[in-house]
């Protein structure tokens, strides 16, 4: 799979970022921190609208930028979301996206009908960008940004501006492009939940450094990791709906290891989709539990234990399978449970949040 390889010290008076970064060269990287810590930086700095004098940025194999040579923005094959759709007010929906094709020689009709498709926009070519909700205004300039035919697609906070039913209302077209896509796609955002919910890939900024990076499903689950999407510890997991419970309203969901009940949604038997479970959902017993509420029980091994924020508190990780959930519990309760790395232990999962 190609790469990109990206270098770049770009000082000013009150801020300096400096990282050196191998990402994937399919699906989404999501560049994650607080807002200041230099994700929008490091996205122009790789549309070349920022050229910081020491930067070294290789793509596909095609040299970009070397020192004091850069391929000029309007040379690289990017496309880019702003937070703001600014599309054209005196344009229909349908002139927006085909004004932007008019410089662009690479690009061609099927591009753009493509993009409409996959954005569901047909409803919408006619009617003028000004009388659009926040969310079909970015719809719009997602496949904007789509029918130049990028090499690679560059998302800076693209939901930062909509509210949270406008945000839920698009992310299904995001996770199409998760899905369709052949090419990279670097997503700043600060926003946990749309980490989980779209990530392949993870780089974690902070004050203009990375902090941590990795595959995102792995990184969560280690115990070390700085990151954390929320304020409590816990994994993700890509699972399957593979059960409806009609009389409870409930689902059951398959991961590489094991199954558990969760809400019912209107999702059919066979779909993907990912769950967030938190360590403080999750309880260990030594052996199988009778008569509880918790209906999740799951059988694993005991594979790394790590001290947690509080004194009395710890982190134990969980092989269940192929995969890792975390459990936090007290000192106390792992002295008197015989906690240690190998043991076979019995979890109990009280609540999973689909990613939705």
């Amino acid at each position: 799979m190609a790469e990109i390889q990206a270098r770049f010290h770009l000082a000013w008076p009150s801020f300096t970022l400096d990282v050196n970064l191998t990402l994937p060269g399919r699906g989404i990287t999501a560049l994650f921190g607080a807002s200041g810590s230099g994700k929008t930086t490091l996205l122009r700095c790789l549309a070349g609208l920022e050229r910081p004098r020491q930067g070294f940025l290789r793509f596909h194999g095609e040299l970009w930028q070397d020192g004091q040579y850069s391929l000029p923005t309007h040379r690289r094959p990017i496309g880019y979301v702003f937070q703001e759709a600014s599309l054209f007010p005196h344009l229909t929906v349908l002139e927006n996206l085909r004004f932007g094709l008019k410089r662009n020689t690479q690009a061609r009709p099927a591009d753009l009908e493509a993009a409409i498709e996959l954005l569901d926009l047909v409803p919408l070519l006619d009617r003028s960008s000004v009388n659009l909700s926040g969310g079909e205004r970015q719809r719009v300039a997602i496949a904007r940004a789509l029918a130049v035919r990028p090499s690679l697609l560059l998302m800076d906070e693209p939901l930062a501006a909509l509210d949270y039913a406008r945000k839920q209302e698009i992310l299904p077209y995001l996770e199409r492009l998760h899905d369709s896509l052949e090419i990279p796609l670097l997503y700043v955002s600060h926003a946990p939940d749309e980490v989980a919910r779209l990530a392949d890939y993870i780089v974690m900024l902070q004050a203009g450094k990375v902090l941590a990076q990795g595959p995102l499903l792995e990184i969560l689950a280690q115990l070390d990791t700085p990151i954390r999407l929320g304020q409590d510890r816990g994994v993700v997991l890509q699972a399957q709906v593979i059960e409806h419970d009609h009389q409870w309203h409930l689902m059951r969901l398959a991961f590489d290891g094991g199954n558990v009940w969760t809400r019912q949604h209107d999702l059919p038997v066979g779909r993907k989709v990912r769950v967030h479970i938190l360590a403080r959902d999750v309880s260990l017993a030594t052996r199988p539990q009778i008569g509880s509420s918790i209906q999740n029980q799951l059988q694993g091994v005991v594979d790394a234990i790590a001290a947690d924020s509080h004194p009395g508190v710890m982190l134990v990780r969980v092989s269940v399978g192929a995969s890792a959930l975390i459990a936090r519990l007290t000192k106390r309760s792992a002295e008197i449970l015989g906690i240690s790395v190998g043991q076979p232990v019995w979890l109990q999962v009280k609540s999973v949040a689909m990613m939705e």
